[in-house]
């Protein structure tokens, strides 16, 4: 199995490289990264320094004025303490997908981890207002920019620095335009096991200067309905996402360390899940810029929240806590660079994550980005037990 999914992977690049060639038909496009890390994980003594190498390869293939392909290639290569000391650090950098497995480990041993992944490969084909998309796609619904209950299909994590493009997921996507800013949308992501495949209805309409969005459908065999909205109100941002499912399926046997919770698991709720979220945003004329968002989940917990990190995530919650708050301030320090500062906290016990950074500009198309994760909080609070992250990379773009 694994030499065919390589062999695969050489004929992608095969293609990619044949793109490069016909720049009629064919785009080309991309960048390559060198992100170098100083970690400290709490359940770990020492302090680790590693290096990534990420290079990424977009290609579209223009085969009528009614049809284009997309095939973007993700590779990473890690090396350092982190490969080195964390146990199955590999699974920590590996995208699963529910239907199909587009990726490859072209090496991974105890020193050093080379990854390739497809993680858009679509076709695009359109006629008159019917746009129809089938493959690996990112389907955003959501309108908030840091919390998305609406994107049932690909959540994201702000966190996730080095992702630029988000997740992307295997499906059919029907989109009919009613109007200019209107439209109506039916996804379908299929899974090999049927219990994770998701398929949702989206109506997509502009009012009152506003585009708002109804959704329904089912995701993980539970129902889920939900709305959104965004526009502004006196020339500052205004979003909001509100959701309303079934509650999950009760997790009987998570894992060892959930053997004694089970009563006090988030599946354990029997009442249906409402969240929402808010958010706001402002910029000032000096490019002074605010950001403001709270999320609420009626299921997330109050306490010990840490512990159902994991479970949260395998139910494609947003979070495990049952309310939290993200802050952000940022300004053009000059016209080549930016800082940034933003926080997510956990209102209930007082743990937060606070990330501040700076971009520059160091010349055309070769970019500099400092951040840094400091995780703060008591054990077995939602940020308690992440340690402190920092990171300097440089992003050459073609």
């Amino acid at each position: 199995m694994q030499k065919v999914k390589l062999k695969v992977f050489l004929v992608f690049i095969l293609y990619s490289f044949i793109a490069s060639a016909q720049t009629d038909s064919y785009s080309v496009g991309g960048y390559a990264k060198y992100l170098f890390s100083s970690v400290k994980y709490p359940q770990l003594n020492n302090r680790y320094y590693d290096h990534l190498l990420h290079a990424r390869l977009n290609t579209k293939w223009f085969a009528s004025s009614n049809l284009t392909g997309t095939l973007e290639l993700r590779f990473r290569t890690l090396a350092g303490g982190s490969v080195t000391n964390y146990p199955n650090y590999s699974e920590a950098i590996k995208t699963y997908q529910p239907l199909m497995d587009l990726d490859v480990f072209l090496w991974n041993n105890k020193s050093s981890i080379a990854y390739l992944e497809a993680d858009r490969l679509y076709l695009d084909y359109y006629a008159g207002d019917l746009q129809t998309t089938l493959g690996r796609q990112r389907i955003a619904w959501g309108t908030s920019w840091v919390w998305n209950p609406l994107d049932i299909f690909n959540p994201r994590s702000v966190l996730d620095f080095d992702h630029e493009e988000l997740p992307g997921v295997d499906a059919l996507r029907l989109q009919y335009y009613t109007g200019s800013v209107s439209k109506v949308e039916l996804a379908l992501a299929p899974a090999r096991d049927k219990k994770n495949s998701s398929y949702a209805f989206l109506l997509s309409q502009n009012a009152f200067d506003y585009v708002f969005n109804i959704m329904a459908g089912f995701k993980r065999e539970r129902w889920i309905m939900g709305t959104a909205w965004s526009g502004d109100i006196l020339d500052a941002g205004f979003r909001g996402e509100i959701t309303y499912s079934q509650n999950p399926d009760r997790i009987t046997t998570y894992d060892p360390i959930y053997s004694t919770l089970n009563e006090d698991a988030i599946s354990a709720n029997e009442n249906n899940v409402l969240s929402f979220v808010l958010s706001g945003d402002y910029t000032f004329p000096n490019s002074f810029y605010i950001h403001t968002e709270i999320l609420f989940n009626s299921n997330g917990k109050s306490k010990n929240i840490g512990l159902f990190n994991d479970e949260a995530y395998n139910l494609g919650l947003l979070s495990a806590s049952k309310w939290s708050l993200y802050q952000e301030f940022s300004y053009d320090i000059s016209p080549l660079m930016r800082g940034t500062l933003f926080a997510i906290i956990n209102p209930i016990d007082k743990s937060f994550v606070f990330v501040p950074s700076v971009s520059y500009s160091v010349i055309t198309n070769l970019d500099l980005y400092l951040i840094a994760l400091f995780f703060n909080g008591d054990h077995l609070t939602e940020y308690g037990d992440f340690g402190h992250y920092f990171y300097a990379r440089f992003k050459w773009s073609f």
